[in-house]
Order: C-alpha cells, then sequence, then structure tokens
C-alpha cells in the first residue's frame, strides 16, 4: 500500500483522559461558580489543565507534521473535524438566537395578555380578563424589556427590577458615540485583514501574511477592550445587568458567549502568527492557519447577526 493511500496511526496516548479529566474538573467548576456555591478556583483549575494539555497534544501534531508523517488522507480528516467543530458552534448559537426570538414573539406576548383574552369567557363574574390583568397588572409586551413583569405587580418590591437605558439603537445624532456600532467595525474589518493575510500566504508573502495576521490580532484585542468597555458603561451608568430580568440575561448570555469565542479565536490567530514567525505554513501547508481563520469568518458572522437582533432591533 502507498504512502498516499495509508492512514497514518499515532501511537497510544493518555492525553484523551487527561483531556476527559480536565474538562470534567472545569465544568465542576463552572457549576459551582454559577450556583453560588464555591469561588471560582476549580473552574480555572480545570481551565489550567485543559489548555496544557491542549498545547501538548496539539505540539504533537504540529511536530508530526513537520516530520512529514502526516499524509493527504489524515490532513482531509482534519478538515472534516474543523467543519464538524463550526457546525457544533453554529447549533450553539442557534439555540440562543431561538430563544431570543421564543421570547420576544411568543413568551411576551402572553405574559401581555395577549394570549390569554378569552381563558374567562364561561365565568359567571363578567366577560373575559386578560391573565397580565390578573398577574402583572400593568406589564405591557414590549421589547426591551425596561419594566419586568414582577415590577409591573410588586413595583418596589419586586425582586427583577428592569434596566434604566437599554443598549439599543440610539438614533443617527448618537450614532459616532454607540459602542456596538464600533465593535462592528472592528470585528468586521478584522474579517477583511485576516482574508489578506491569507492571501499572502497562498501567494507565497510570508512578510504580508506576518503583516496582516498581526494586525488581526490586534484587532481582536481591540474589540475585546471595546466589549469591556461595553459591559462597563452598561453595569454603571445603564443599571444593565445579569439581574435586570430577560432583557438582561439574553443580553449577556448572547454578547458574553461571543466575546469568549472572539477569546479563543484570538488566542487560534495569534498561535498561528507565533507560528508564522517560526517559519511554519506556507502556500501548500497551511491547515493550522486556515482553520483559525475558517473560525474567525464564523465569529464575525454570528457578530452581524447579534448586531442586528441584539442592539438595531433591539
Amino acid at each position: 500500500m502507498s504512502a498516499e493511500s495509508s492512514y497514518y496511526v499515532p501511537e497510544q496516548s493518555k492525553l484523551p483522559l487527561f483531556t476527559a479529566t480536565a474538562m470534567g474538573v472545569l465544568s465542576i467548576g463552572a457549576a459551582r461558580w454559577a450556583g453560588g456555591l464555591g469561588g471560582p478556583a476549580i473552574f480555572f483549575v480545570g481551565l489550567a489543565m485543559l489548555v496544557a494539555v491542549m498545547y501538548t497534544w496539539w505540539s504533537i501534531v504540529v511536530k508530526e507534521n513537520m516530520q512529514g508523517l502526516v499524509n493527504h488522507q489524515l490532513k482531509h480528516s482534519y478538515v472534516i473535524s474543523m467543519l464538524w467543530f463550526i457546525f457544533s458552534e453554529v447549533m450553539f448559537f442557534a439555540a440562543f438566537f431561538g430563544a431570543l426570538f421564543y421570547i420576544r414573539v411568543f413568551a411576551l406576548s402572553w405574559l401581555g395578555g395577549e394570549a390569554a383574552i378569552g381563558w374567562f369567557d364561561d365565568t359567571p363574574t363578567g366577560p373575559a380578563v386578560a391573565n397580565n390583568e390578573l398577574l402583572y397588572p400593568g406589564f405591557k409586551d414590549e421589547w426591551p424589556v425596561m419594566i419586568t413583569p414582577d415590577q409591573a405587580a410588586n413595583g418596589d418590591a419586586a425582586q427583577f427590577i428592569g434596566p434604566e437605558q437599554n443598549m439599543s439603537w440610539p438614533g443617527f445624532a448618537n450614532l459616532l458615540t454607540w459602542l456596538p456600532l464600533w465593535n462592528t467595525i472592528v470585528l468586521i474589518t478584522s474579517s477583511v485583514t485576516v482574508h489578506f493575510a491569507h492571501t499572502a500566504l497562498k501567494n507565497d508573502n510570508r512578510q504580508g501574511f506576518i503583516r496582516w495576521l498581526a494586525v488581526t490580532v490586534l484587532l481582536g484585542v481591540f474589540f475585546l477592550f471595546l466589549q469591556v468597555e461595553e459591559y462597563i458603561h452598561a453595569y454603571t451608568e445603564l443599571g444593565l445587568t445579569l439581574e435586570s430580568g430577560i432583557y438582561g440575561t439574553t443580553f449577556y448570555m448572547l454578547t458574553g458567549f461571543h466575546g469568549a469565542h472572539v477569546t479563543m479565536g484570538t488566542v487560534m490567530l495569534l498561535i498561528a502568527l507565533l507560528r508564522g514567525l517560526k517559519g511554519h505554513f506556507n502556500k501548500d501547508d497551511q491547515f493550522g492557519f486556515e482553520a483559525a481563520s475558517w473560525y474567525w469568518h464564523f465569529v464575525d458572522v454570528v457578530w452581524v447577526g447579534l448586531f442586528l437582533f441584539v442592539y438595531v432591533l433591539g
């Protein structure tokens, strides 16, 4: 059997077991942290374990490729694996966008009484009464939810108080000071620069590849800086927190998970940059960088959806 048609099987390794252990510790730490059962120490221990395993494992894969042990069939499996990973991420965000759609289209109308009118037609006390007049009097099904159902029913005694302001479209007069717009400009620009880096690598232009990839990494860091500024502004000046009702919860759930993915994408591109500086990648062998660039384009597309549905139409 020729080398091109044979499949390279790596030697047995304990790294998958270490990966599973690290992810288990990470998950337990995240659950305890979110549930208020302890500090974040367990979470960060699991994260450190996972990073160490990933660094070790991927270093082995890179060395095997540099030694010529990776044939076309194995490289194709890398491509398929990355595509499946991105598909899983698409489904991940589809669930969150679906939750936002369900809340805005169905749950709000039910809480606002629209879907419940007529439930009490047969009562001897009189005409139909909307359920929000009984449970949440005064609540209006408007988005963003500035007055929560709990707040409408219980006033100052409510546990869930809506935000003072929201992050929605501010109008053209305030557009240039609107942080989400600058976040969008930065991230879309980074998608262009990573494409330039990819094109330079295909044209065997290493200096251009390094330059454009470095710009992309800097733009990713700048995006994260702007998002931190946005969160500080929302928490300290707008009263928009995780506890400010369903609007605050969905806002931070969607943008927060996206920010985590931008962080991971930036790290992936930074690693590709460091490898490029060491002479890795060429016009015929560049999957490590290509995988990171595909993921970065995916992150950019998700942000466009967030910008449209969370901010502009929010």
